[in-house]
C-alpha cells in the first residue's frame, strides 16, 4: 500500500517538489531503496468475479510484520473507552476495483474512456487473535465486500456535503486513481498498547483511526489511513445492544470511515450532531443493523453510566477467546497454590483451567502429594479423569518430583530414599513421638496412629496411612520415596528441622512445603528436576512453559520455566526467584495467573 510511503519519506526528506511529481512506480522504487523491509511488491494473488453490469476484480496482497507501526503517524480518534509487537496480515487484503461497463460505438475512433477509481482495502488480523475462531474469519471476508461498498457511498455523499464542521481536506475523490483504506481487527490488549504510545491513554477502546492524508502531498493515491478495531470490545459491546458481532464491527468501520473524512465528533456539539446525522444515514442507506456509535453511546450514557470494566477482567471468560496461549505448557502446584487454605479448588479456578485447556494450553500437575492423592482432590473440582487435567494415564509430577510419569501415564522416573536414612528416622519418630509418614509410590506408611497422620488423609487427601507395626517391617514393605514428620509450626522450625538438616548430611535433604510439615527426601530431589525430566520426555522446552507455585520446593521449577509466578502467600525466597508475585491461594492465585499472564 502507498500508506506505506508517506512516512518513509517524510522520514527521509524526500518530500520535495520534485518528490510530488515523481510517478507512483519511482515513489516505489525510492522507498524500497529506504526501507527495503517495510515495503514489498504486490499484487501477488488475483481473483475475479463478473457480474452485471458492474465487473469486480478483487486482488490480494500479503504486507510485512514489522511496518504496523510505521503506519500511524497522524491524527486518532477514539469514541468511548471501555476499561476491560508485531503483526501479520492472517487474511489476504482485499483490491476491489469498480468499474461501469461501458460499449464502444460503431465508428473509427473511440472517445477516451474516463479512468476508473480504484479501491484498494487491507484487512488484517492481528497475530495475537486465534486463527481457529471461525466467527472473526467470517468477519474478516465479510468486510472485504462491506468496506468497499461504504467508501462508495461516503465518497459520494461528498459532493454535496453541506456540513460545517468536516475538515475539507478531502473533497472529491475523483481526481484520484486510487484510495487506499486498511482495517485491522485485533483484542484489547493490541489497542490498549496503540492508545497508550499515541494518545496517551493507558487504556482499551473499540476503534480508534489514523489518518494518512497528506494535501501537500500531490499523489495520484488518496491514502485514507487506517482504521484499528478491537474485537474483543466490540463483542461486548454487541452484547450490551443487543446485535451480532458482525453488526457492531460495521458500524465501528463506518465511524472510524468518518473520521478519515474529516468529522470529529470531539470539536463541539454541532459537530457531534453532524457527524451522528451521517453516520445514521450510512447505516441506513447500506441496510445494516444498530445505531451508529455516536447515537449508541448517548442511549448507554442516559439509560446508566456502567461501572468501567476492571483491567484484570478483560480475558475471563469468553475474553480468553480474543487472545492465543503464550505457553505451551503450565506446571501447577498444588498445596498453597492451586488449593486454598481449606485445601479445597475453588470455582474460579476450576474455571480458569478448564478454559485454558479447551484454548490449548496443556495443565501438569507438580505437587508434593501423591497421585492418588492429587486425583481425589482435583476430582471434586471436576478436574480430574480423561478430560481432566490429571488421571492415571496422564502426564504429571508428584511426591516433590520423586515419582514422574510421561504420556498415558507411565512411569518415567522413580527415586528413593536411602535405607538406613529411614531407619534413622522411623527410630526418631518412636523415641520422640513425633509422627512420621514414609511415601510409597500410591501407599502411605506409618508407626503409630494419631491425630496429624489423620489430617494427612482427611485435609490432605493423601491415601489413608496403613500402621506397620515394625521398623524393620515398614523398611522392608516397599521402597520409600520420602518421609514426612508432622509437629506444630514451632516443633519443626525450632527442633526437627535443625536437627535433620545435620543428621542427614549429603545423603538426604529436607524440604518444607507446610509451615508444619518437614520432608526428608534424597539429595538433589526437586519438582524443578522432575519437571526437566518430564519435559525431556515430552520434548518441550523450558521456554514453552509457564510455572506457578508458592513454597520452597517450588522454586527450582519456577527458575526452570519461561514465565514463573508466585502466590503472595508463598515463601519469600520463593518470591524472590519468580518472575510475577501474584495474589494468594485464598484469592483464586492460579486463576488470576492465567487470565493475567498466559494469554
Amino acid at each position: 500500500m502507498l500508506s506505506r510511503l508517506y512516512p518513509i519519506l517524510r522520514h527521509n526528506r524526500l518530500l520535495s517538489a520534485e518528490a510530488r511529481e515523481m510517478s507512483r512506480a519511482s515513489l516505489y522504487h525510492h522507498a524500497r531503496l529506504l526501507h527495503p523491509q517495510l515495503v514489498r511488491s504486490s499484487p501477488i494473488i488475483a481473483l475475479a468475479t463478473t457480474t452485471t453490469p458492474n465487473r469486480l476484480n478483487v486482488s490480494s496482497s500479503l504486507s510485512s510484520s514489522s511496518d504496523f507501526s510505521s503506519m500511524f503517524r497522524r491524527r486518532f480518534h477514539a469514541l468511548r473507552n471501555i476499561g476491560g509487537g508485531d503483526w501479520k496480515l492472517r487474511k489476504p487484503s482485499g483490491r476491489v476495483f469498480a468499474e461501469r461497463r461501458e460499449y464502444r460505438k460503431m465508428r473509427k475512433r473511440a472517445p477516451k474512456r474516463k479512468q476508473e477509481l480504484e479501491l484498494s482495502v487491507s484487512i488484517c488480523i492481528e497475530e495475537q487473535l486465534p486463527d481457529d475462531d471461525s466467527e472473526i474469519q467470517n468477519i474478516a471476508e465479510m468486510l472485504r465486500l462491506n468496506v468497499p461498498m461504504a467508501m462508495k457511498l461516503a465518497f459520494n455523499g461528498l459532493k454535496d456535503s453541506k456540513y460545517k464542521t468536516r475538515e475539507t481536506d478531502i473533497e472529491d475523490v475523483g481526481g484520484f486513481e486510487t484510495v487506499e483504506l486498511s482495517v485491522m481487527l485485533c483484542n484489547d490488549e493490541f489497542i490498549c498498547k496503540l492508545n497508550k504510545e499515541w494518545r496517551g491513554e493507558d487504556h482499551p477502546t473499540d476503534v480508534l483511526s489514523m489518518s494518512q492524508h497528506v494535501p501537500e502531498l500531490k499523489l495520484p493515491v488518496l491514502m485514507m489511513g487506517d482504521i484499528v478495531i478491537s474485537v474483543e470490545t466490540a463483542a461486548r459491546q454487541a452484547a450490551e445492544r443487543g446485535h451480532s458481532l458482525l453488526d457492531e464491527i460495521r458500524i465501528l468501520v463506518i465511524h472510524g470511515m468518518l473520521h478519515l473524512l474529516g468529522f470529529d465528533h470531539e470539536l463541539s456539539d454541532e459537530a457531534e450532531k453532524e457527524m451522528e446525522e451521517e453516520e445514521e444515514l450510512l447505516l441506513k442507506s447500506l441496510g445494516w443493523k444498530g445505531k451508529g456509535l455516536i447515537q449508541s453511546a448517548y442511549d448507554i450514557e442516559k439509560a446508566a453510566k456502567p461501572l468501567p470494566e476492571k483491567a484484570d477482567d478483560r480475558k475471563k471468560g469468553d475474553g480468553l477467546r480474543f487472545y492465543r496461549p503464550k505457553f505451551s505448557y503450565i506446571f501447577c502446584d498444588m498445596d498453597g497454590t492451586l488449593l486454598n487454605s481449606k485445601s479445597q479448588v475453588s470455582e474460579a479456578n476450576a474455571k480458569a483451567l478448564k478454559e485454558a485447556t479447551l484454548r490449548g494450553l496443556k495443565v501438569v500437575i507438580a505437587t508434593g502429594k501423591s497421585r492418588p492423592g492429587a486425583i481425589k482432590i482435583l476430582k471434586m473440582a471436576d478436574l480430574a479423569g480423561r478430560d481432566g487435567i490429571v488421571s492415571e494415564s496422564s502426564p504429571g509430577v508428584f511426591v516433590q518430583g520423586l515419582l514422574v510419569y510421561g504420556r498415558q501415564g507411565k512411569e518415567v522416573y522413580r527415586g528413593n530414599l536411602d535405607r538406613d536414612v529411614c531407619r534413622e528416622t522411623c527410630l526418631y519418630s518412636l523415641e520422640h513421638g513425633i509422627p512420621l509418614i514414609a511415601f510409597c509410590q500410591d501407599r502411605c506408611l506409618t508407626l503409630f496412629d494419631h491425630p496429624l497422620v489423620d489430617s494427612l488423609h482427611t485435609t490432605y487427601n493423601e491415601p489413608k496411612a496403613e500402621i506397620i507395626s515394625s521398623v524393620d517391617q515398614l523398611i522392608a514393605e516397599a521402597d520409600i520415596q520420602k518421609v514426612i514428620f508432622m509437629d506444630t509450626t514451632e516443633g519443626v522450625s525450632s527442633v526437627i528441622r535443625p536437627y535433620w538438616s545435620e543428621a542427614t548430611g549429603d545423603r538426604a535433604s529436607v524440604v518444607q512445603a507446610q509451615s508444619d510439615m518437614l520432608e526428608i527426601v534424597p539429595p538433589g530431589t526437586s519438582k524443578g528436576n522432575g519437571v526437566k525430566m518430564l519435559l525431556n520426555h515430552l520434548g518441550v522446552s523450558p521456554n514453552e512453559i509457564m510455572a506457578i507455585g508458592d513454597g520452597e520446593n517450588d522454586i527450582e521449577m519456577l527458575e526452570l520455566a519461561s514465565f514463573g509466578v508466585a502466590m503472595s502467600n508463598g515463601a519469600e525466597k520463593t518470591k524472590a526467584v519468580a518472575d510475577v508475585i501474584g495474589v494468594s491461594n485464598d484469592e483464586d492465585g492460579v486463576a488470576d495467573a492465567i487470565y493475567r499472564y498466559a494469554f
